[in-house]
């Protein structure tokens, strides 16, 4: 029980899909003999050394950890010190008082971007009292920021992918940084985003070029591992031709049917399925395969070693940060998702810290006959009104009449709405929706939710005061079809296919390509990745500059990073295919009015 979810455990090794069925477990090959698995073997790296430094990230249960190194350890005879790193943390009320200027008082969804380092953590005078013993054959220092003390050694980092730390959190097995015990799902999440992973992953950067090897403990009783240059070397490859991550899937009130029917291996004891990660890089992470063997790494890491690679002229300005996001939506035989809107720019950097704001696209991967998009105000909208509306609502349970204030727009397999932020919006029922955005994924604010309760049984949060702070009343009628509905447009036809521009809102950096093609079709990436999905056939076989063959299948996402140069994409198929690209736009940089854009100080 020390995780809670529907969601399967990683396996230690899987097997290969069949052509056309998506991959759940996408594997990157690492080569024979480069990840090791289980406690004695990472044990037998430890002979000859006397001290340890076991770093790591939240999620680890780490008192299990050390319980089941010490065990092998000791077996072999050897006398081993434990020197607990949190021990030198400073009392916990002085942690909750460091931290509460990020955590936004009450709000119980929203804080601010912390700016505060690991070490901030910890009382100085403890940490440099914390020695090895000289008479131990072999001393331990274990825990998030266990470098900090400044020994000589083995450096070791636990790290945990970010959707099994939430399934942790939410069994009670692990706890934020400085917690004493856990906290609810909710608070503990909050605390993470905003507190924990900004700091932990800032201190991961500085120490992975002393690490010696990296381990994968989110299966507590057999951890792979691999060296660090053995790691380095496969995401340098990565980094040069393509890569995709594991995706990862929840169910919200809202949530359909479309991927739990159309993807295999997903689990089935639950009501539905309605979002997918299938490319949030904050949380999700890469696979890598050796002897079968399977070990998962952060992402992050792939953006603290080869970001330039990835990024290539936009490097700069985003610096660690990936900065497209793909995901889906799936509201098939479910309901409308709520009614929204997402921060305008000047307001997400000023309360929340963030660099940029959460501006989205809804493309259209799959829909019923009938299905809509809220997009807009109806033209004769008054905001005065529409307010009151709206706070009746949250206070009485009365449903709103939402056709009487917010726009809709019929929805049509391969079509492209435009979401810049302050845009009220939602997608209707019976939508697979593959929504293309900037990577900043959480800053949702709800005004309307069809009064509809949680999984959990309890009302859903709204966001009334934030949301009214950024909508766009302007975004109304006729304007909503002449500049918030992309019109498709042919920029280049041949025997290849077909290459057709989706444009994008002026205030999206990014822009929107699909390729139509029979056979093949070559592209250049231009120094900007290109982020993929195959909307339309079965699969199509990837090849890059590089020699590296890979093959995708319906409704994968994947990317090929600038440094790849160019790539041929063939389809494996006997009819037609689609694939839709987002790539950054390159005269949105050169705008002096987009100045606002810039990399935070410890990412330059």
């Amino acid at each position: 029980m020390f995780r809670k979810t529907t969601q399967e455990l990683l396996p230690l090794n899987v097997s290969a899909t069949a052509r056309g069925v998506y991959d759940m477990y996408p594997c990157h090959p690492a080569g024979p003999g480069k990840i090791e698995v289980g406690f004695q073997a990472l044990a037998e790296k430890l002979r000859g050394e006397r001290s340890v430094i076991l770093e790591g990230h939240s999620g680890v249960m780490w008192q299990h950890f050390r319980q089941e190194l010490g065990r092998v350890l000791e077996a072999e005879g050897r006398h081993v010190t434990w020197v607990a790193i949190m021990d030198a943390l400073r009392p916990e009320n002085e942690i909750n008082a460091l931290i509460e200027p990020y955590l936004e008082g009450g709000d119980p969804l929203f804080g601010r971007r912390c700016t505060k380092q690991l070490v901030d953590f910890f009382d100085s005078e403890k940490l440099a009292n914390l020695r090895p013993d000289p008479d131990s054959d072999l001393n331990v220092i274990y825990g998030p920021g266990a470098s900090l003390v400044g020994w000589e050694g083995a450096w070791i980092y636990i790290d945990m992918p970010k959707n099994e730390v939430q399934y942790r959190s939410r069994a009670g097995s692990v706890t934020n940084l400085g917690a004493s015990k856990p906290d609810t799902p909710n608070n503990m999440y909050k605390r993470y985003y905003f507190v924990d992973w900004v700091v932990l992953d800032q201190h991961k950067a500085r120490v992975m070029s002393h690490v010696d090897f990296i381990v994968d403990a989110q299966r507590p009783q057999e951890p792979t591992f691999m060296h660090i240059d053995d790691m380095r070397q496969v995401l340098r490859g990565l980094s040069r031709n393509y890569f995709r991550v594991r995706p990862w899937f929840y169910s919200t009130p809202w949530g359909g049917r479309w991927m739990l029917n159309k993807i295999p291996g997903l689990a089935q004891g639950v009501p539905n399925y309605a979002v997918s990660f299938e490319l949030i890089v904050p949380e999700n992470g890469l696979l890598l395969q050796s002897d079968d063997l399977l070990f998962e790494v952060s992402f992050d890491q792939m953006m603290f070693q080869e970001y330039k690679a990835v990024m290539g002229h936009y490097a700069d300005r985003f610096g660690y940060e990936f900065p497209i996001r793909f995901d889906f939506l799936d509201t098939f035989d479910g309901g409308n998702l709520s009614i929204q809107v997402h921060p305008r720019p000047e307001y997400i950097r000023e309360h929340f810290g963030e660099t940029f704001t959460q501006d989205e696209t809804y493309y259209i991967l799959d829909c019923e006959p009938g299905a809509r998009v809220y997009l807009g105000f109806q033209d004769d909208i008054d905001p005065l009104v529409f307010r009151k509306v709206v706070e009746n609502c949250f206070q009485t349970g009365e449903e709103m009449e939402a056709d009487r204030f917010v726009n809709s727009v019929p929805s049509h397999k391969h079509d492209l709405f435009l979401i810049p932020g302050g845009t009220i919006h939602g997608s209707g029922k019976d939508n697979l929706v593959l929504e293309i955005s900037a990577t900043t994924y959480i800053f949702t604010f709800r005004m309307y939710d069809w009064q509809r309760l949680d999984l959990d049984g309890k009302p859903r949060r709204l966001n009334i005061d934030r949301a009214f702070e950024n909508l766009c009343f302007d975004r109304k009628g006729e304007q909503v079809v002449n500049n918030l509905v992309s019109k498709p447009r042919v920029i280049r036809e041949g025997q290849e296919g077909r290459l057709v521009h989706l444009p994008t809102h002026p205030e999206h950096f990014y822009q929107v390509h699909r390729y139509e093609f029979s056979q093949h079709v070559e592209a250049e990436t231009q120094d900007s990745p290109h982020v993929l999905n195959l909307v339309e056939g079965e699969s199509v076989m990837l090849e890059t500059a590089g020699g590296k063959r890979q093959r995708f299948n319906y409704a994968e996402t994947f990317v090929v990073p600038a440094a790849a140069e160019s790539y041929r994409l063939v389809n494996e198929g006997d009819k037609e295919v689609k694939v839709v690209c987002a790539s950054l736009k390159p005269e949105w940089f050169e705008n002096p009015e987009h100045d606002w854009l810039q990399p935070r100080d410890e990412l330059k």
